[in-house]
């Protein structure tokens, strides 16, 4: 590592807290849903995290890019001094696209491994699986990637963007500079689709904006001949699009095989980043637009400084994206939390983490401690024929989360009801986890 980067990184690192070294074996984290409290392992020299995230299957061309940006903020850490004069030791397990594989791995990275955090999932359907393992242990799961809302437990801390900071400007977008009347709604079929296309269709009733369509396919479908033509049919203004994985490979083949183009009918996608695009191929999605809270292009030193980073590791073919960048995020408030609390125990990083601030490639981000949501700047980006998103909007200040849409009065009721991860009907949410039982009996 560059001198001048490991002495930068080390400053923030230091600047988190005096490190203090823990001597306790078997740190308990607590006994919050009932069951069985985890203990973690803060006996030796190092301190292990876990890594969830899918190395095969379908989410696999989304979510190993995830794990090796993780990969390189530990060791970034490590070599600035670690956490409280630890290493950090990462386990890496593969979730494999399987949403009960992720929540079998998270119970060993808990109880086996003893980890003090788990870094990962990405799907909805994966971080519904999951949560009752981590409430009933009462271990921490810091998850990357933007998400429906209608959700907030006290073992999640959500680094990627909620509703009111990709969605909701993205539909302000596509309605005040793009003028958009109508929307064709396309989503794989599980949760987060699902309940973010209730909360578009709530905003298009509130803003006088025509549903057109609305179609659903299953998590890694690759049949999308259908559906591309009942787009192209629909006379929509624009498409939203939900699908994840390699679905978005299908859909866009099909939609350009149709005759549409990003000028005829655009297409605003909130699961398409730079790595998906160089899957897809820039030249079937130049001009396409994209809301996130980072881009490789985001303007600023520290983000340089991640790009070099990551592709002097990982080759400079490989770009960076918003979900990588939030994981990468999400390990360094991890530390600063930790050493701010002088303790890896749950309830002491919990207490630590309202108000921690760390600059991030994306920008500025400071931790809500109340929802354990962060504030992001949102953003709005074209697909550019290198391959890279170019930045045509953005919100100026952070966004403050508010993942229950509290704010928005056309909003009221839609977190009564949401859909399990295989886009059923599921439970009302109230806060206090997926469906307000702690977690016990959710998706």
């Amino acid at each position: 590592m560059p001198g001048a980067r490991g002495t930068r990184l080390a400053a923030i690192v230091l600047a988190f807290a005096t490190a203090l070294t823990l001597t306790a074996c078997g740190a308990r984290t607590g006994e919050e849903a009932g069951g069985s409290a985890a203990e973690v392992d803060t006996s030796g020299d190092t301190i292990k995290v876990g890594l969830l995230n899918s190395l095969s299957g379908t989410m696999a061309i989304s979510e190993v890019t995830v794990r090796d940006a993780l990969l390189l903020a530990i060791d970034e850490i490590n070599a600035a001094g670690g956490v409280l004069g630890k290493q950090i030791e990462p386990i890496s397990e593969d979730g494999a696209s399987d949403w009960p594989t992720f929540a079998e791995k998270s119970e060993k990275l808990i109880r086996q491994d003893q980890v003090a955090a788990v870094f990962g999932c990405w799907t909805s359907a994966s971080r519904k699986a999951v949560l009752p393992v981590f409430e009933r242990a009462g271990s921490l799961l810091f998850y990357p990637v933007q998400y429906e809302g209608m959700e907030q437990s006290p073992n999640i801390f959500y680094t990627g963007a909620t509703t009111n900071q990709q969605i909701i400007p993205a539909l302000d977008y596509l309605r005040e500079e793009e003028g958009v009347e109508s929307l064709y709604l396309v989503g794989s079929d599980y949760v987060f689709p699902r309940t973010a296309n209730r909360i578009i269709t709530a905003y298009a009733e509130e803003h006088g904006i025509e549903i057109a369509g609305e179609d659903y396919a299953p998590l890694g479908s690759t049949e999308f001949a259908t559906i591309a033509n009942k787009v192209e049919s629909s006379g929509a203004d624009a498409v939203f699009n939900t699908l994840n994985g390699d679905s978005n490979v299908s859909f866009f083949r099909e939609y350009a095989a149709s005759g549409l183009t990003a000028e005829s009918m655009p297409v605003m996608s909130v699961s398409i980043a730079e790595e998906e695009v160089r899957s897809i191929g820039a030249e079937t999605l130049e001009g396409q637009l994209t809301s996130w809270n980072y881009y490789q292009t985001t303007e600023g030193a520290t983000n340089e400084d991640f790009v070099a980073a990551y592709q002097a590791r990982y080759g400079e073919d490989r770009p960076t994206s918003d979900p990588m960048e939030a994981a990468y995020t999400s390990v360094y408030l991890w530390a600063a939390m930790v050493e701010e609390a002088g303790s890896f125990e749950v309830e002491d990083v919990r207490a630590a983490a309202d108000g921690i601030t760390f600059e991030a490639p994306e920008g500025t981000v400071t931790v809500d401690g109340e929802t354990q949501h962060i504030h992001k700047t949102a953003r709005i980006g074209r697909i550019s024929a290198d391959g890279l998103i170019d930045e045509v909007w953005n919100s100026g200040e952070p966004v403050a989360p508010d993942p229950f849409l509290t704010n928005y009065p056309w909003a009221e009721g839609l977190s009564a009801e949401q859909p399990d991860g295989d886009g059923t009907e599921g439970h009302a949410t109230d806060g206090e986890g997926t469906d307000g039982s702690s977690g016990e009996d959710a998706p």
